[in-house]
């Protein structure tokens, strides 16, 4: 008994000390999604400064499958020592828990939120042979051809696949949806002509749309873009309650040592602190977050109250667990 009451008290005495010298080895960063998407582009800017700052590596691994849940869940079950982090979105970490209720392996809500990097508007683009040129011409030639246009998702449960839902429930047309593992496949089937349309956020529509490489038929939110400036927003296309700001945010497994987590919280602040940074950021279409949203309070708050939004929508529209 005296052994084990010794050994707690190193422990307990250990704790302090280790979260002293964090980081002491390189850090994984595990998306939740493919290369090439949202989560995946404003991860990499973030980790790219972080690893600056806290003098270690942070590496970034692409873990996918299942809206995100196969790679949320890997790094819910990692060491609690700030060794593995992961990045998510408001579809694995908001979504997730109404449409995986029955197998989803985390609770987000148990998560150490460590910050939100960004926040990503939404752009309704289809390949540039369609024949809609307008979001008019697109509602109408869908109306006309109910269940063939094909629209693509990054998964059941992911942020593409909420767009779809909200689209759907407001205009009440019928779409072929085809799911992919991540935004990353998703919008280079478009781009190759592979796929008619898909909802895409700014991180992954921006430089395609920059390149030529689709067309966009609005902007899912109340402002115009300062990079496509050109993009009408929803109201302009004439479906003003299509609005949708996705998020990619950093979370550590539950129990992660609070001075770590601080730790980890300083060094994206100080990301997105950096001019060069935010100006990264902004290039691809996203929205930085600042001291106060980029805080791990505010993204708690965030995750809770999405979570419950999202509850609401996804029962609401029938969606059901896919098969594995």
């Amino acid at each position: 008994m005296k052994r084990l009451l010794q050994l707690l008290l190193l422990l307990v005495l250990a704790t302090p000390v280790a979260a002293q010298q964090f980081p002491s080895k390189p850090i994984t960063m595990i998306v939740v999604f493919s290369a090439g998407g949202a989560t995946d582009v404003l991860a990499r800017i973030a980790a790219d400064h972080m690893s600056r700052t806290l003098g270690q590596r942070v590496v970034v691994e692409n873990v996918t499958g299942a809206g995100g849940t196969i790679g949320g869940a890997r790094g819910a079950q990692a060491a609690p020592d700030g060794y593995t982090l992961t990045v998510g979105s408001m579809g694995s970490h908001s979504a997730a828990p109404t449409i995986y209720a029955s197998s989803i392996k985390y609770n987000p809500l148990e998560l150490e939120p460590v910050g939100m990097i960004g926040g990503t508007p939404l752009y309704l683009m289809v390949r540039n042979d369609f024949p809609a040129k307008t979001y008019q011409e697109f509602a109408a030639h869908v109306k006309a051809n109910p269940g063939k246009v094909s629209l693509s998702h990054a998964g059941v449960g992911s942020t593409n696949h909420l767009a779809s839902l909200l689209l759907t429930h407001l205009t009440g047309l019928q779409f072929n949806y085809v799911a992919y593992r991540g935004e990353g496949p998703a919008v280079a089937d478009l781009v190759a002509g592979h796929i008619d349309a898909g909802g895409f956020f700014a991180p992954a529509a921006v430089p395609q749309l920059q390149g030529g490489k689709g067309r966009a038929l609005l902007i899912a939110q109340t402002e115009r873009a300062a990079v496509q400036p050109a993009v009408p927003t929803s109201k302009e296309a004439g479906i003003d309650q299509f609005l949708l700001q996705g998020w990619s945010s950093i979370f550590a497994p539950k129990g992660t040592p609070k001075p770590v987590i601080e730790k980890l919280s300083q060094a994206l602040q100080a990301a997105l602190a950096d001019p060069a940074v935010r100006a990264r950021i902004e290039e691809v279409g996203a929205i930085p977050a600042n001291r106060e949203t980029g805080s791990p309070e505010y993204l708690g708050r965030m995750v809770k109250a999405d979570i419950e939004r999202w509850a609401v929508v996804i029962k609401a529209a029938g969606i059901s667990e896919p098969p594995h």
